[in-house]
């Protein structure tokens, strides 16, 4: 019988848009080296854990299904099985799966993407867990690394790495690095080569965007920036994500205002409403600041969207901290936002801290932070009802066969009748029937 020729792999991402991007770089390594995608683990020569640790949530869900497969790999021996991501980039975390799972092949740290060809062809040849999760040289960032993209409307393009805020409940800035940011030309070649590929759409991607460009040689900062991808020929659409508050600079709003392809939303997390508790988790701006910046931005581009993360039951937090988040909650009236309890995380400074929220408080005041949240995103959505919005055809619905699906500039979903021949083009649509979480509407010709 004929060797195999053709490989396969699956990928399992976790986390954040970065690592969704990580995901497309690993997959555009595995296709120059042959391999091929499929949805069935007994058919994969190679399975790749691209892993999260901001939350203790994730992590258990990889340790869950990196033990499911250690049968799957006693049954083949020749599968090839990898970790990698934000969880293998902590030492103690690499030397722990690889002393609890032995049967796990590669463990790569989150700037290793480059060396995967390598540690595949020597995954046989160690007779143990390839383990490389070394820091870089300080400001390295390694270009050309294919993206293996899924989809011909939308793309990722990072165009910085690594994050300097060390807000005290994060893990991030200890598991991606300190800040580095892509030199200009390499993100507008990547850009280019998109809009001439057929790409609508992209979103420019960090931990904090706004600190792109920050002790560069050519000295152009993220308004900057924007102002050059908005010129790209092909590309219809720019978004990105995602913005810290502390430095959120005039210069930005402008940019945002003034590019015509720069899209109206702004991911903007606030966190907590509470000075106390903002500086407790360190982050560098007050209540007060925070509303008089999304007041500016709205000043300047009327129809924004503000997007939010906010989270419950920090330590320390009192009935009246939280009230103080509930008021910001009220005053910005955010288009949407991403709610999430407080856990500990290894190695930060909130671990260590006292007076942790008992878990009923926190579910408690997180129940009434989501029926506000949802009230306010239903009462945005319904002021939309008879509208005409710009909607960038992203394809069929995946519930609905004859519907398609879509964004407005504001990043708000729009489910509409349509043929698929309208993938990828910008149409003009009433929304009929605005709902919590979508909109419902028909094209019209004005």
């Amino acid at each position: 019988m004929g060797e195999k020729t053709e490989k396969k792999y699956i990928i399992k991402t976790w986390g954040c848009q970065m690592n969704v991007h990580d995901s497309e770089k690993i997959a555009g390594v595995l296709s120059s080296l042959g391999y091929s995608a499929t949805e069935s683990e007994k058919q994969a020569d190679l399975i790749i854990f691209n892993t999260c640790c901001v939350r203790e949530h994730a992590e258990l869900k990889v340790y869950g299904n990196l033990g499911r497969l250690k049968k799957l790999k006693e049954q083949k021996d020749d599968l090839i099985i990898a970790v990698c991501g934000c969880m293998t980039q902590q030492e103690e975390v690499a030397r722990h799966i690889a002393k609890r799972y032995p049967f796990v092949d590669i463990i790569f740290g989150t700037d290793k993407i480059h060396k995967l060809a390598g540690f595949i062809a020597n995954a046989k040849l160690t007779g143990g867990t390839i383990i490389d999760i070394e820091e870089d040289e300080e400001g390295s960032i390694i270009e050309g690394i294919p993206a293996g993209r899924e989809e011909g409307v939308k793309a990722w393009v990072a165009v910085m790495h690594g994050c300097n805020n060390y807000c005290s409940y994060c893990i991030v800035p200890y598991v991606r690095g300190r800040e580095r940011s892509r030199k200009k030309e390499h993100i507008l070649e990547e850009i280019e080569r998109l809009g001439q590929s057929g790409y609508k759409e992209v979103t420019l991607l960090g931990q904090n965007v706004n600190s792109y460009g920050k002790g560069s040689e050519d000295g152009v900062d993220f308004a900057g920036l924007l102002r050059e991808v908005n010129k790209v020929e092909g590309i219809e659409r720019v978004r990105f994500m995602t913005s810290h508050p502390k430095d959120l600079s005039d210069e930005l709003i402008y940019a945002i205002r003034d590019c015509d392809k720069v899209c109206e939303h702004i991911h903007l997390p606030f966190q907590a409403g509470s000075n106390d508790i903002l500086h407790k988790m360190n982050r560098k701006y007050t209540k007060e600041q925070y509303l008089g910046l999304t007041e500016k931005i709205r000043t300047e581009v009327p129809d924004i969207s503000l997007t939010t993360d906010i989270i419950v039951g920090f330590p320390g937090e009192s009935e009246e901290d939280f009230r103080h988040t509930l008021e910001v909650v009220e005053r910005v009236r955010f288009d949407s936002a991403f709610t999430f309890l407080y856990s500990k995380r290894r190695g930060t400074p909130a671990e260590r801290m006292e007076d942790h929220v008992p878990d009923p408080v926190k579910h408690e005041r997180l129940k009434r932070l989501l029926e506000l949240t949802e009230r306010i995103t239903a009462e945005n959505n319904s002021a939309l009802k008879d509208k005409t919005v710009e909607v960038l055809v992203e394809g069929v619905s995946k519930t609905h066969s004859g519907r398609l699906t879509g964004r407005t500039r504001t990043n708000k979903i729009v489910h509409f009748e349509g043929n698929d021949s309208l993938t990828g083009k910008l149409v003009n649509v009433r929304i009929t029937d605005p709902q919590s979480w979508s909109l419902f509407g028909e094209v019209t010709n004005g």
